[in-house]
């Protein structure tokens, strides 16, 4: 078991440095001292898990300690045996992991999501995973951990990336739905977390018509309903016929806006939910005719707001902009280094969707 079981690696010393207690190797972040893994990449022995996203999430590990509505997120994509043993931890709770304490805090991510407190002696690591500061009607609120060193993603780490208020992108899909209801709209967004949190934002903007979803979309739907996450009248876009579809809404993974699978909607205006869709090029590149900003990571303000609220004098920057944010961390003063740790994407862009043929 988790709680019960040590790792047999050796004690930890007093005057230990940061990264003798969490240090970067092939599998992942290694805490030697607490004989497990963060978001490991391949399978280990004992894996610590951020939340469900694919790239922080993997199947094939011993044994996986993360929240219960990560696990649930893992079976529901991998199956039931997609690790030897799983143990659920609440906000808030500390357990020992051999010579550490592990503590999961909310990160504003996704259901579920968590950053991960190590402590060892008086030294706390946080590694936070992914995470954003703004709010979120489908996830437990962003918490700011004190600590002495502070792990950060980067995915939005440049100065040009400020997200910007998302129930305004909300309102500009609502204006062109009402500019153009002989048109269907379909909305790229990620299934965990982005497609939900768009639904959220178009109910809490009083829109309270239903909205159709492609079939890659309806089970973690689902699931965010069944833990009381209120996204009103959901339908399957399936069997709908193309008529009906005019002056409609509906979620779909981003790959999908762009094949065959699109025809079955009448002049489609193709939306697209993401924090790249600040770079116009991006989404002219994407064929996207209505970009939405909208973006469940930190964007730069977040970034460096967080990293200077957590008093940490120590910053390791991990997927993303790495450089920038390191530069911008030393001249503020503090002790900041790249993890260059390899195996995380934007989930966003790796999607995979239910072929047209299993959507038909």
């Amino acid at each position: 078991m988790w709680v019960t079981r040590r790792c047999g690696v050796a004690t930890y010393i007093s005057g230990m440095r940061p990264q003798d207690i969490l240090l970067p190797a092939a599998a992942g972040l290694c805490c030697k001292p607490g004989g497990f893994h963060i978001d490991p990449v391949r399978p280990v022995e004992r894996a610590v898990i951020t939340h469900g996203h694919s790239d922080h999430a993997r199947a094939g590990h011993g044994a996986v300690l993360a929240t219960q509505e990560t696990l649930d997120m893992m079976r529901l994509r991998y199956g039931e045996n997609f690790a030897g043993s799983t143990q659920a931890i609440r906000y808030g709770e500390e357990i020992r992991l051999g010579d550490v304490s592990v503590k999961f805090h909310p990160a504003g991510h996704v259901l579920g999501s968590a950053q991960i407190a190590v402590t060892c002696k008086d030294t706390c690591i946080v590694a936070s995973g992914d995470y954003k500061d703004a709010p979120d009607p489908t996830c437990a609120p962003f918490e700011l951990v004190p600590c002495d060193v502070f792990i950060t993603e980067a995915t939005f780490g440049l100065p040009v990336f400020r997200h910007g208020d998302a129930s305004d992108e909300v309102k500009k899909l609502l204006a062109s739905v009402a500019l153009f209801p002989e048109r269907a709209h379909l909305v790229g967004a990620y299934s965990l977390g982005k497609a939900q949190r768009v639904i959220a934002l178009l109910r809490q903007a009083g829109y309270d018509a239903p909205i159709y979803l492609h079939g890659a979309m309806e089970t973690i739907t689902g699931y965010y309903q069944s833990r009381g996450i209120d996204l009103g009248d959901l339908m399957s876009v399936k069997g709908v016929k193309k008529a009906a579809l005019a002056g409609t809404i509906t979620l779909a993974p981003p790959s999908a806006t762009s094949d065959l699978w699109t025809r079955r909607f009448p002049d489609p205006v193709t939306a697209f939910a993401s924090g790249w869709m600040r770079v116009r090029a991006r989404a002219r590149q994407r064929g996207i005719e209505l970009p939405l900003v909208i973006s469940d990571h930190a964007d730069w303000d977040g970034l460096t707001a967080t990293i200077a609220a957590t008093g940490a004098g120590e910053i390791w920057v991990t997927h993303g902009q790495e450089d920038a944010l390191v530069h911008w961390c030393r001249s503020k003063g503090l002790k900041a280094q790249p993890l260059d740790l390899v195996g995380y994407g934007d989930e966003e862009e790796s999607e995979t969707p239910l072929t047209d043929e299993a959507e038909a």
